[in-house]
């Protein structure tokens, strides 16, 4: 492989589009609410939600690898270290580098949001860490689906609203948990797919402490549930955000029928591109509607 590539694949670029869905999402809704918008704090926070998103991945990487997890037996998308194309040392500095680009990025987001983009800004960093790293990771203990929902939802979505209105409230709330559930579908997928490796090495995520039929129900929820928030927009004078999404539904009903029709294994590598999709023409449609009405 060319110098360059192992590095595309350690960012797992298909996967990206957790950060830009929920920073537009967000100030498509501050747009909405005809609030001002603050370009340049949206194109910083897409950048910083970029960095860390690039990093958790990363450090994941590395300390899969580190601690079983990833071996010659893994059926997802080749990581580097495991494939032997870069070292752990190699992988996690670059990890370590990106949040340190995160953590700059986000100097002037405190600034122009204050003290609640700090203490969000801190909270993503440590678990952009935790998710892999440290002595509870949360991807080993079955907190990878809450840490997702969080941080590619209710977090980032509500963040970026508060850059540019300096305020949040239900919708914000709303949004973000839309973005957020989506996101974490990929996530589950993904558990399922690695749930009989994982079990061996004690990586306790859903799908290995309750099982397929419960992981399958639950990529079944989350695909779903999304969809059904919208009635939160149609409520409350918001027909395109509440009904534009349901583009995605064939997404969502592919993925959901695609896991239930297989036994987890390396065909759950189309069902992860699939849910990410979902997540991508979902999110896009929600910010139309809410920018539009």
């Amino acid at each position: 492989m060319s110098g360059l590539t192992p590095w595309f694949l350690a960012l797992r670029p298909k996967t990206l589009t957790a950060a830009l869905i929920p920073v537009a999402v967000g100030t498509a809704l501050a747009s909405g609410d005809g609030g001002p918008v603050v370009t340049w704090a949206a194109v910083c926070a897409l950048f910083s939600a970029m960095f860390i998103q690039i990093a958790t991945n990363f450090v994941n990487d590395a300390l899969d690898f580190r601690k079983g997890a990833d071996d010659e037996h893994r059926v997802g998308p080749r990581r580097v270290t495991q494939g032997g194309l870069l070292s752990e040392r190699t992988v996690l500095r670059a990890g370590f580098a990106c949040f340190a680009m995160a953590l700059a990025l986000g100097i002037p987001l405190a600034f122009e949001g204050g003290w609640p983009i700090v203490a969000i800004g801190l909270f993503s960093l440590a678990c952009g860490y935790a998710y892999t790293g440290g002595p509870y990771p949360l991807a080993y203990r079955g907190l990878g689906e809450v840490f997702v929902v969080l941080f590619f939802g209710l977090v980032a979505v509500g963040g970026t609203y508060w850059l540019h209105v300096k305020s949040y409230g239900l919708d914000a709330a709303v949004a973000g948990l839309q973005v957020g559930l989506l996101a974490t579908v990929l996530i589950a997928v993904n558990n399922l797919r690695d749930s009989p490796l994982d079990g061996k090495v004690d990586k306790r995520t859903l799908a290995v402490r309750f099982g397929t039929r419960f992981a399958r129900r639950e990529i079944g929820f989350l695909s779903l549930t999304p969809f059904a928030l919208g009635l939160w927009w149609l409520a409350h004078g918001r027909p395109l955000a509440a009904g534009l999404p349901f583009v995605a539904l064939p997404f969502a009903i592919v993925v959901i029928r695609g896991v239930c029709a297989h036994e987890p294994s390396a065909v759950y590598n189309r069902f992860l591109a699939q849910a990410a999709a979902l997540h991508l023409l979902f999110g896009a449609a929600l910010a139309i509607g809410l920018a539009f009405g």
